[in-house]
């Protein structure tokens, strides 16, 4: 019995060890990156599109939406008049997390300053996720509570995955297929001259 034990444990080693060595330093940071742009790049490119207003130049004017969406109490003060809230800091605010909504996803994605940019998307998430709840006062079985058997909440679950799906990328690196990893390479040959 004992050699059967040491057998199956060697054999789960190898099988195991040979995969963790052919993945090692290529395969989490894509998969993730993957992973995150199938679920969440259009989400986020979708809501960002709200915010910006009319025409080619739109992304420099957010729209009414965006403060509503971004300062929803601030708003609420000033009756949905936009023009009684300052630039600064607060249409500041607006601008730059409406560029941050389709800026960061798009690093992330094809991998370019990609631990920078999963850090930022880390805290957007949070940041929108606090919006939400203290801003948008969306009900407490939409928010959900970690270890509650109840997987679909909007807030505490599923932002949660979000953020560990980001977490692999800055903790981890991109991968070998991404923007970062050419520029890395591009690099060293070039040191390599010099």
């Amino acid at each position: 019995m004992g050699a059967l034990i040491s057998l199956l444990v060697s054999l789960y080693q190898t099988v195991f060890g040979t995969l963790e060595r052919l993945t090692s330093d290529w395969f989490l940071g894509l998969a993730a990156r993957f992973v995150f742009a199938s679920v969440l790049l259009v989400y986020f490119f979708n809501s960002a599109l709200t915010k910006m207003g009319n025409g080619i130049f739109g992304f420099l004017s957010p729209s009414d939406g965006a403060y509503a969406q971004i300062l929803p109490t601030l708003m609420e003060q000033v009756g949905y008049d936009t023009s009684q809230i300052s630039f600064f800091p607060y249409g500041l605010i607006v601008l730059f997390g409406t560029w941050g909504e389709v800026i960061l996803p798009v690093l992330v994605t094809i991998g370019l300053f990609t631990r920078a940019a999963s850090l930022g998307m880390i805290v957007f998430v949070v940041v929108m996720s606090y919006v939400d709840i203290t801003g948008h006062h969306i009900d407490a079985a939409t928010i959900g509570a970690l270890f509650d058997g109840n997987p679909s909440s909007m807030i505490a679950d599923q932002r949660l995955l979000w953020v560990f799906v980001l977490l692999v990328p800055m903790l981890k690196g991109p991968g070998l297929i991404s923007v970062d990893a050419l520029l890395s390479s591009y690099y060293r040959r070039r040191e390599r001259y010099y």
